[in-house]
């Protein structure tokens, strides 16, 4: 087998695993399965992930892949383009959330604690480069700069709160507790939370 043939399968094996992952969740990620629509056998798999956690981390990476390059066009220089790090960090949040309550299987699956505790994600590859991206913007639209915690610290703490709308949300623990069937408002709460009242950035 060549290795050009054997790149093929192994991104083939990549895609089966992304597709079944947008069609069924994280919890359809079975070896044999994922063999079984990438159309080889159900040891082959074996050969290119030494374990089951680094065919779902390579396909955990497209999820990171994509979920970056949302960002980036969500971001891009145009008409449409966002003003201002207060609107970038808007525009970064609602892709954020998006993203997460639309590919939920793969937002699910970014996150297991396996995956992240086992090394093989690559986070200086994958989330951190985001979370950087945030942590500048944060440092540019708060006011007061100096003052308060850090931009990391924000950063972080504003991540955390997204993540934790987009879980609550996904099990329809928010809508009932909030009483409202839109997301909107707990994004505009979790911004003015972090970042200060919308009037005061700049």
């Amino acid at each position: 087998m060549t290795e050009e043939t054997e790149a093929g399968l192994r991104g083939r094996l990549i895609d089966a695993g992304v597709e079944l992952v947008h069609a069924e969740g994280a919890q359809a990620l079975s070896l044999r399965e994922i063999a079984r629509r990438a159309g080889v056998s159900h040891g082959a798999p074996r050969r290119y992930f030494p374990t089951h956690l680094d065919l779902l981390s390579a396909i955990a990476h497209e999820g990171f892949v994509e979920l970056g390059d949302r960002v980036t066009a969500a971001l891009a220089a145009g008409p449409e383009a966002p003003d201002g790090p207060r609107a970038e960090i808007n525009a970064v949040a609602r892709v954020y959330l998006d993203f997460a309550l639309g590919r939920r299987g793969m937002y699910e699956l970014m996150f297991r604690h396996d995956l992240l505790e086992s090394g093989r994600l690559g986070l200086r590859e994958t989330s951190l480069p985001l979370f950087d991206l945030l942590a500048r913007l944060v440092a540019r639209a708060r006011p007061g700069s100096g003052q308060g915690p850090e931009p990391a610290a924000v950063a972080a703490a504003l991540w955390a709160n997204l993540h934790g709308i987009a879980q609550l949300w996904g099990w329809g623990s928010l809508q009932l507790a909030a009483r409202t069937d839109d997301v909107e408002p707990l994004l505009r709460a979790a911004l003015d939370a972090h970042l200060g009242p919308e009037g005061g950035a700049r």
